[in-house]
């Protein structure tokens, strides 16, 4: 098993992973992360001892700015990202108004957002300091994604309509077809 140093570590060795963090540092923006399956995959991967990265769907940059919530900025922003890096598959959200689409309450930034993800093993962040040292975020630690168990937040378990997103969502990313080792909870079982 590895611990966060582990998983920076892992991180930090992978130039194709450091590459996308300083295009996404170099935008300049405030209380920006790359998240989700960028560093959740990449765990599984290394667990999993696999020699060639998983195919991800797109790589999700968050960033918090209540200054400016247009949508439109957004899509800019992942256009100075596909000027740096053609091949990525972008997909840049401005947290602070992420919650009017989630039907949720406001975040009050963008960990706090990570915080209320759907997973305990995907509530992940990495972003480079000054010194293109990564840093993480794991709000609900690392224990889940290391162990390969996928459950809910606590944020998700407070409602039901949460409960069946959750749900959905585990049974649409079918990520035990990926990673065998991967155990998903259901709601029922927790």
């Amino acid at each position: 098993m590895i611990d966060e140093q582990g998983v920076i570590s892992i991180i930090q060795n992978d130039p194709w992973m450091i590459e996308i963090l300083k295009s996404v540092k170099s935008l300049n923006l405030p209380d920006w992360w790359i998240c989700a399956g960028f560093v959740r995959s990449k765990i599984w991967d290394h667990l999993h001892y696999f020699s060639e990265r998983t195919p991800i769907p797109d790589i999700d940059v968050i960033y918090f700015d209540p200054t400016s919530i247009d949508e439109l900025e957004e899509k800019k922003l992942e256009r100075k990202l596909e000027s740096l890096m053609p091949d990525i598959p972008w997909s840049v959200k401005n947290e602070a108004r992420m919650h009017i689409r989630n039907n949720m309450p406001p975040y009050t930034s963008s960990e706090d957002a990570i915080l209320k993800f759907p997973e305990t093993a995907t509530a992940l962040g990495v972003k480079v300091d000054e010194f293109n040292n990564v840093i993480l975020t794991a709000p609900w630690g690392i224990s889940d994604v290391i162990q390969f168990e996928v459950r809910p937040t606590p944020f998700f378990t407070e409602t039901e309509e949460r409960m069946k997103l959750y749900e959905e969502r585990v049974a649409k990313k079918n990520w035990k077809d990926t990673w065998n080792k991967i155990i998903v909870y259901s709601i029922c079982a927790l």
